[in-house]
């Protein structure tokens, strides 16, 4: 069901059941899944991508123009979001900056009101951002985690999946799966509510602790201790090894661990 006031353009592709409300807009190219809706005034920008059961509320923008001042406007680049991912009111979300590439947003992810994911992010699933919070371009986000009201985090950053991030901290640096970040590039242990939520098996928790005091207990370089243990300690778990693996790539890795 389309409202006799909304714009939709004429390549836009729509599923038989999408339901668009009043003044929304869909450009050129935006294509929407079965059982997608968009509140009053919502607005899908060009070549965005919407999977089934997104839903967008009111006065949010999906795919607009990155906000760099080198950017070509006439690059034709897309936004993806996922299955059943729910994206609230006044979010902004911006487009790739690169030629065929996307912004992604995984499936059942939930970006809470006023929140902002800036050119080339890709988040993973079941991501949640609350309020106000503001992603840099190229950040990555995996799944599972959650980023609270207010946060700032630095272009190329990344957040492991199944981080959390607490309300207003500024992140410059990256931040390991599993692990409780706040204030400015401060880690305050691992989520291990987060981690018993999800189920992680107990000998998995077990080594992910093992590992975190691997890094974290030494004062040196985070990569140099990660890859040390990963040498030297007798790790079963994907988990452990995928914490440790963690710092041995990225752009803005935590170089030193605290003393």
């Amino acid at each position: 069901m389309i409202h006799p006031s909304a714009q939709v353009h004429p390549s836009a592709r729509l599923a038989p059941d999408v339901v668009v409300g009043p003044f929304a807009i869909i450009e050129a190219d935006a294509a929407l899944g079965p059982g997608c809706q968009l509140a009053a005034h919502a607005i899908i920008k060009t070549r965005t991508q919407l999977g089934a059961g997104v839903r967008v509320d009111h006065f949010a923008v999906v795919g607009g123009d990155p906000q760099d001042l080198s950017f070509d406007v006439t690059i034709e680049s897309g936004t993806r979001i996922g299955d059943r991912t729910v994206i609230r009111e006044h979010v902004t979300i911006h487009r790739a900056t690169k030629v065929g590439e996307q912004t992604i947003i995984g499936a059942e992810c939930l970006l809470m009101a006023g929140s902002h994911v800036a050119h080339d992010c890709a988040l993973g699933d079941q991501v949640i951002l609350a309020n106000g919070c503001m992603l840099g371009g190229h950040v990555l986000v995996g799944d599972k985690a959650f980023i609270s009201g207010g946060v700032a985090v630095h272009q190329f950053c990344r957040i492991g999946g199944g981080a959390l991030v607490s309300g207003n901290a500024v992140i410059t640096e990256d931040v390991p799966p599993s692990a409780l970040a706040h204030g400015r590039n401060l880690i305050a242990g691992l989520n291990l509510i987060g981690l018993r939520r999800r189920a992680v098996p107990a000998p998995a928790v077990a080594e992910i602790k093992q590992a975190y005091h691997a890094v974290y207990a030494t004062h040196g370089a985070c990569a140099t201790l990660a890859q040390k243990a990963l040498e030297e300690g007798d790790y079963q778990t994907a988990e452990a090894r995928d914490f440790l693996n963690f710092f041995l790539g990225g752009k803005r890795g935590r170089f030193v661990s605290p003393e």
